[in-house]
């Protein structure tokens, strides 16, 4: 069949279904002329005469009567597969993939996965966890989620935290038995929780800023009898009186609320990027994402509020 033919069977069967060609041209926005041409080159490729036509009316011929009754189941089958793949489109479905630290999972995402599956049931999510962030589109990824942002070409980034901060803490058992620190140097006489990178192998040096305006950032290192390169590890061991910590805010936020942690150093807080999800490119999104990305901004703007 010569591909050429189907937008004039299309044109035809809207002239048979209206049965006028001046309803037929105005539904597809076109003139009644150039619709009556339309039909002529049809009727000429097809060799065969498909409508008897006058100035006041319009029938099918015999020949024309066959071809509308083949096309109608066949245009009718083209129609539905057209708006499967618009239902599909607009409506989020499918499996999201996102590289994220165990961090942004545990406090992000996993407090809000009845809710997502709730209000999306037709989404899956897998959860990769990972201390350095993955090139999301050549490792097949949907999306990543990390502190601060970084642009790269063809991604965009979303914060979907507030605004965090480097808090130091421990447990009301620790500092009744050891005392609070008043200054970053105070953490020499302290028994710290280290926390050493899985990738390079280096411990995290503590991230305070100066009080007042400029609020200039330094680190510090510090000294315990514990080194772990699990954040829930170093949590668990505060808890338990082991030490000092310092984590992201929002990691611990429960355990400050219900206060079986306590904050301290609280004017040297050094001040640090929300969490961001990265994404390809706006153009062409799929809803899933879209639908993942406008959830969590919801859930960053309702903390914003509290």
């Amino acid at each position: 069949m010569d591909p050429s033919l189907l937008p004039s069977l299309a044109w035809f069967a809207r002239i048979v279904r209206h049965g006028s060609f001046t309803r037929a041209a105005e539904e597809m926005g076109v003139s009644r002329a150039a619709l009556s041409q339309n039909l002529k080159a049809l009727e000429r490729q097809l060799g065969t005469r498909l409508l008897y036509r006058t100035t006041r009316h319009m029938s099918l011929t015999e020949a024309g009567q066959r071809l509308f009754d083949a096309l109608g189941p066949a245009l009718g089958e083209i129609e539905h597969a057209i708006q499967t793949m618009s239902d599909t489109r607009d409506a989020p479905s499918g499996l999201i993939r996102i590289n994220t630290s165990r961090m942004a999972a545990k406090a992000l995402i996993e407090p809000h996965l009845a809710e997502f599956h709730e209000r999306f049931p037709k989404v899956a999510l897998e959860l990769v966890m990972a201390d350095s962030l993955s090139n999301i589109i050549a490792d097949g990824f949907d999306a990543g989620i990390r502190l601060g942002q970084s642009l790269v070409e063809h991604v965009v980034a979303v914060p979907i935290s507030p605004p965090l901060s480097m808090a130091v803490v421990a447990s009301p058992a620790y500092l009744e038995r050891n005392g609070t620190p008043r200054t970053p140097e105070d953490l020499a006489r302290h028994d710290c929780i280290n926390y050493r990178f899985l990738g390079t192998g280096a411990v995290h040096a503590w991230d305070f800023s100066e009080p007042g305006t400029d609020g200039r950032h330094f680190t510090q290192a510090v000294t315990g009898r514990l080194t772990t390169n699990d954040d829930q590890s170093m949590t668990r061991a505060a808890l338990q009186g082991i030490g000092l910590m310092q984590i992201v805010d929002i990691a611990v936020q429960d355990h400050l609320v219900e206060g079986s942690l306590v904050r301290v150093l609280g004017d040297w807080a050094y001040k640090h990027a929300a969490f961001y999800l990265y994404a390809p490119s706006r153009e062409h999104m799929p809803p899933k994402v879209r639908a993942l990305i406008d959830f969590l901004v919801e859930k960053r703007k309702a903390k914003s509020l509290l």
